[in-house]
């Protein structure tokens, strides 16, 4: 009877399980498909998606949305396993979704009712769930593997006999779905990537992604709270590396919001090789410079008594309008009659390209997901098999491969994990 131990628990690590179990189930073979989770539960990631309503794909699927030094692997990949293939997979699961512009959430809502029907459906396929179950090593012996790990003793199944609290599990295939470090408190503690290095793997770099930016001696700090609209860009080495739309949360050490998430991992990438990077804020995104120079002028013409500050509390947020007019030189105690052709211009131009100095991004307990692991030239893009290690199977976030918010990560995941749960029972 062969043994396939699925390392890690998380979307890969149970796409994993669920591919390899449905296998075995219709070609009815004598195989055992176990997984071994770090945590009390499997799936437990999953309840930080999406603010808790778990975005769980995407129906635009584009190459853009995704990051990596093997782009052209990533595409291929996705291509083997897309946003349809994994709808037909909740649909067996039993999870009934929805659509909002394109974006796949479950019709509930719920990510914690996605975590619990896959654990019901792994139950149900037979998977074996081990939880409390820390990895230390894994050693390969001819055709087989021998992992040794640690095993916490309140956990809720004993997978030694003599309920001591080192063990030894041999397998005859393995899948490292072990996640990377983003949100270590949810599982991805960064194991995964020793163990991967331990059986010949070599790692890209890993840093956070979809995760908030640092400002260096930052000019919006008195407008910490505020969120609003706005367009973001990063630039590194004065090359523009990315822009974003959206709402943006002006926080007390930097920016935050959805924007700077999806532009993050390129200041990350940046700041680790040393690089300048600069980030600018357009506050006016929907609103031309020359539309908003004839307001003024109009407002100019119109309230030539009127305080400047008076005139902008009708366009931005009250606690922003001092850190605009700091930033463009203007006393906000004038009155806009006083200000000339000159200083106007200068004032849309500091509302259009406000600039930040980025000195650094939150850690990795704040990151939604990491970018760097696993060399994709180093797996096997139509199995997930491992080229450096045979009967190895890598799978999830452990690998070199980012993306966007949108459901991207998380379709990544169940591409990914599917591929590696279906060949290691199929070879």
């Amino acid at each position: 009877m062969k043994k396939i131990v699925i390392i890690g628990g998380g979307a890969a690590g149970m796409t994993a399980a669920i591919a390899a179990a449905q296998y075995i189930k219709k070609t009815d073979q004598k195989s055992e498909i176990w997984i071994l989770e770090h945590k009390d539960i499997v799936g437990k990631k999953l309840l930080s998606t999406g603010n808790g309503r778990c975005n769980l794909t995407n129906k635009v699927m584009d190459s853009d949305c995704y990051y990596s030094e093997h782009p052209k692997i990533v595409w291929q990949i996705l291509e083997k396993f897309g946003m349809e293939d994994t709808l037909k997979l909740f649909q067996e699961i039993g999870i009934f979704v929805k659509s909002k512009n394109g974006y796949y959430y479950p019709r509930s809502e719920q990510a914690a009712a996605v975590r619990e029907l896959f654990e019901i459906y792994l139950e149900r396929l037979g998977v074996r769930i081990c939880t409390g179950i820390h990895v230390k090593r894994i050693k390969k012996e001819k055709s087989a593997f021998l992992i040794h790990a640690f095993q916490n003793t309140s956990s809720k199944e004993d997978v030694s006999s003599k309920k001591d609290k080192n063990i030894s599990i041999r397998a005859d295939k393995v899948i490292l779905t072990c996640g990377g470090m983003a949100a270590p408190v949810l599982g991805s503690d960064g194991s995964g990537y020793d163990l991967a290095r331990s059986l010949g793997h070599s790692i890209v770099p890993v840093v956070p992604a979809l995760v908030q930016l640092r400002v260096k001696d930052h000019p919006l700090k008195q407008a910490a709270g505020v969120r609003t609209e706005g367009t973001v860009s990063l630039y590194v080495n004065k090359k523009l590396m990315g822009a974003d739309t959206g709402e943006l949360q002006i926080t007390e050490y930097g920016i935050s919001g959805i924007p700077v998430f999806q532009i993050s991992r390129h200041a990350s990438k940046a700041l680790f090789h040393k690089l300048p990077v600069r980030a600018e804020i357009d506050f006016l995104p929907d609103i031309s410079e020359e539309t908003m120079l004839s307001v003024l002028r109009y407002k100019k013409e119109k309230n030539e008594k009127t305080c400047i500050f008076d005139v902008l509390l009708g366009i931005f947020n009250k606690k922003l309008i001092p850190c605009l007019l700091k930033n463009a030189g203007i006393d906000f105690k004038l009155k806009i009659c006083e200000l000339n052709e000159q200083k106007l211009e200068k004032l849309i131009s500091t509302c259009r390209h406000f600039p930040l100095t980025i000195s650094g991004t939150n850690g990795f307990e704040q990151a939604q997901v990491c970018a760097g692991g696993v060399r994709l030239s180093e797996i096997n893009a139509s199995t997930m098999e491992s080229l450096c290690c045979n009967d190895l199977y890598l799978a999830g976030e452990i690998l070199d491969a980012d993306a966007v918010c949108g459901g991207y990560n998380l379709q990544w995941a169940w591409a990914t994990g599917y591929l590696a749960g279906f060949h290691a029972v199929k070879e």
